[in-house]
């Protein structure tokens, strides 16, 4: 076993390639060209104030709390300190441009797509059974356990286990459909009679169910996914060409596949 390794700018490239990770780094790489563009199109800039608390949101974000924790931090990363004023520079232009685009539209589609953010509050145990789901569910609605003790006894991963099969906070867009109209059917607190889906089935009490408003971190939210799918279509319309190497240089994607 070798004591030291020395790993060069092609050794990642050629992983990336052979993990199949190049279309992602182009990606975004392109993405981060494109918002660069269309700021400055649109006379965006970033003053040193907001590059110095977007410098604070990353640190506290990563629990870099000392000096020598962002030390180590940017050597794990192999970022020097202006590498990381870059950084903390494209995630503020990120999101100034998303609000310049996006801010005087977020009430519009709220209220168009309103049931969307409607929220639940779950927990879910997952059975291969039916049969077993069923009777649970039949001993829950008389009262002869409880679902903490429904999860204890059949959930095998510990964290899950521990937090009783806690869901957390989630949008009805991020169940599956079948199981998002039973659960905003239901009169909270209320477990739902099992519902099987391809995963297995699914034996769920529905906490609580939140109707939506429109506070901050929604606006955020809203505009954010909103930048995502516009920057998206950009970048889709962008013919872009790979210099990786001399076999390679200045062909696009479409261009080596027509070739192979």
């Amino acid at each position: 076993m070798p004591q030291s390794l020395i790993i060069s700018s092609s050794d990642i490239i050629h992983s990336l390639k052979l993990s199949c990770q190049i279309p992602d780094v182009v990606n975004t790489i392109a993405s981060q060209s494109i918002i660069a563009e269309t700021a400055q199109n649109l006379g965006i800039t970033v003053i040193p104030e907001e590059l110095q608390q977007a410098g604070d949101d990353l640190r506290f974000a990563e629990g870099l709390v000392k000096a020598k924790d962002t030390w180590t931090w940017l050597e794990k990363h192999h970022l020097s300190v202006n590498e990381f004023e870059e950084l903390t520079y494209n995630n503020v232009l990120f999101k100034k441009l998303a609000n310049q685009l996006f801010s005087d539209q977020v009430e519009k589609f709220f209220y168009e797509h309103q049931l969307d953010y409607v929220a639940a509050v779950t927990y879910e145990v997952l059975f291969d059974a039916r049969d077993l789901a069923l009777e649970l569910f039949y001993a829950l609605k008389e009262g002869e356990i409880s679902f903490p003790q429904v999860a204890r006894l059949y959930i095998s991963e510990p964290e899950l286990r521990r937090t009783y099969g806690y869901q957390g906070f989630q949008y009805r867009k991020d169940f599956r459909p079948e199981i998002a109209a039973a659960i905003f059917a239901a009169a909270p607190p209320e477990v739902l009679k099992p519902i099987t889906t391809s995963k297995g089935v699914h034996l769920i009490w529905v906490e609580e169910v939140i109707q939506p408003q429109l506070d901050e971190k929604l606006r955020q939210k809203i505009i954010t996914e909103s930048f995502s799918d516009w920057l998206r279509q950009q970048v889709q319309a962008v013919e872009i060409y790979l210099q990786i190497n001399s076999e390679n240089s200045l062909r696009s994607p479409h261009q080596l596949l027509e070739q192979s």
